[in-house]
């Protein structure tokens, strides 16, 4: 009986180290390590999301007759906030579009505030308001750090799932399907704004 355990033993070996090259532990890996790097990005939104009202108010404690911007960049504020994207969404492009697009009506909104404050003096000597203008900017620095991190995880878990030895437990054991990259979906994202006064 012993013999017939050894024998199976030496057997399961080998079988071991073929499944250990066939991505049993770098499929989930890269899909973990891809949903991480997704969890900051919305980390960073949730932070942008969460000092817009505090530049809102500043704002409007100086320059009342910016009232339509400040209501845009609330509504729009409201509206990427209200749109959920989960790990088990990013391979759903649809979805992922849509988040984009939120956020892109977010940023196009801050960009339309940060602008037209600069036409008022007083406002931009006002202390808070410059922390603030600091932060959002800061914060706009990290989403795009974190969009960058997490579009590299996402190249790394579809290369993963794609290639072989990975590929054969990818599909087999973990039925993997490729993430959703993020991407610009705001008109004329490739072009640098131009503000106007």
């Amino acid at each position: 009986m012993t013999r017939a355990f050894s024998r199976l033993g030496l057997a399961l070996v080998p079988a071991a180290l073929a499944l250990s090259g066939c991505g049993l532990n770098s499929v989930p890996t890269a899909e973990e390590n891809a949903k991480a790097k997704w969890a900051n990005v919305q980390a960073d939104y949730q932070r942008r999301a969460d000092l817009i009202p505090n530049l809102v108010e500043t704002v409007k404690g100086y320059a009342k007759q910016e009232q339509s911007v400040l209501v845009q960049v609330t509504e729009a504020r409201a509206k990427a906030t209200s749109v959920q994207l989960s790990g088990a969404d990013l391979s759903n492009p649809a979805k992922v579009q849509q988040f984009q697009q939120a956020q892109g009506q977010l940023s196009a909104g801050l960009g339309r505030l940060l602008a037209s404050v600069e036409a008022y003096p007083d406002l931009k000597s006002n202390e808070n308001f410059l922390a603030l203008q600091s932060q959002l900017e800061g914060t706009e620095n990290r989403i795009n750090i974190s969009i960058k991190d997490y579009n590299e995880a996402v190249q790394a878990y579809n290369t993963t799932i794609r290639t072989f030895p990975d590929a054969v437990g990818a599909k087999l054991i973990y039925g993997a399907q490729p993430m959703t990259p993020y991407q610009a979906t705001a008109p004329n994202a490739d072009r640098a704004p131009q503000v106007k006064f």
